[in-house]
Order: structure tokens, then sequence, then C-alpha cells
């Protein structure tokens, strides 16, 4: 998704009166980032969590240590923590949560370069989505941020009376 994207889900946002907040693992903040690189973001984003180790993802999102344990970090279960973590955490309408392998190595459970796990969470539920992403590090990381606004802007167009 471009920057005319990320603007279409902005005013898709602001056309609802909704607001979004994100919980970031693998993009490291880039969904904030290009979010509060539009003009009138601060009328639908609330914030994010760089959680980047497991204790901030338990500690602050308030994912189980079980489904870390169980799941291990990069997991739909976990995925859906995170979301709905940071959506009751910033008292946002959505949240996006992005957790996967960004490389260039392999995490310690085997997961491959490039499996990246996107939870959108709404107040009709949580759901989640499975990528496997290809090119570098910056190209992986890049993708599951696009990924991220893909997903809010699909949710919202589902919404359209």
């Amino acid at each position: 998704m471009t920057l005319s994207g990320q603007q279409q889900t902005l005013s898709l946002l602001k056309a609802r009166g909704m607001t979004f907040s994100a919980a970031e693992s693998c993009t490291g903040g880039l969904i904030a980032k290009r979010i509060t690189d539009l003009p009138g973001a601060s009328a639908v984003f609330r914030g994010g969590v760089v959680s980047y180790t497991d204790g901030v993802k338990a500690a602050v999102l308030g994912v189980p240590r079980e489904l870390l344990a169980c799941h291990g970090a990069v997991s739909a279960p976990v995925a859906a923590a995170m979301a709905d973590g940071v959506r009751r955490l910033t008292g946002s309408d959505l949240a996006v949560s992005v957790t996967g392998v960004a490389g260039p190595d392999s995490d310690d459970r085997g997961n491959p370069v490039g499996l990246v796990y996107l939870a959108l969470s709404a107040p009709d539920g949580t759901r989640t989505v499975r990528h496997l992403f290809s090119g570098d590090r910056t190209a992986i990381r890049e993708s599951a941020a696009q990924a991220a606004f893909s997903l809010l802007a699909a949710y919202l167009n589902e919404q359209e009376d």
C-alpha cells in the first residue's frame, strides 16, 4: 500500500469517526510512523506500543505468559492478544498488531524469515492473518506495515452501510 493507501485508511477512519492504535513487534514503530507522517493523523491515531520483547508484550500489553510459552511470540494467538491489549490500553475503537520474523535469521522456534502474523481487534471480535513475505529485513518490515493498513482498510470497507 502506498502513502495514498494510508491516506485512504485515515480518510475511512475519519469518515466513520473511529480511532485506532498499533502494537508492533517486528515493524518497530513503522505503522505509527507512517500514519503520523500524514496531516490529520491525530484525529484517528491514539498511539502505539513497540513490544519488541516478550517481557513488554506481557507487562505492557497483557499478553498472557502462557500464550508466549506455548505458542511463541510469532503466532496468531499472540498477535490477537497484542491487538486486544493495545486496544484496551489506548481506548481506541480498532487496533492492529504485527509480530513476525524480519530476519536475517529464523527465530529460536525455527519460524522462517518473512513469517508475520497480523491481528485486528474490533468491537465485534479479533481476526488474525498469516503472511509469508519475501525479501530482506527492510522489505519484510515494509510489507508487514502495508499489510496492517490493508487489514484496517478492508475492515472499514466492510463496515459501509
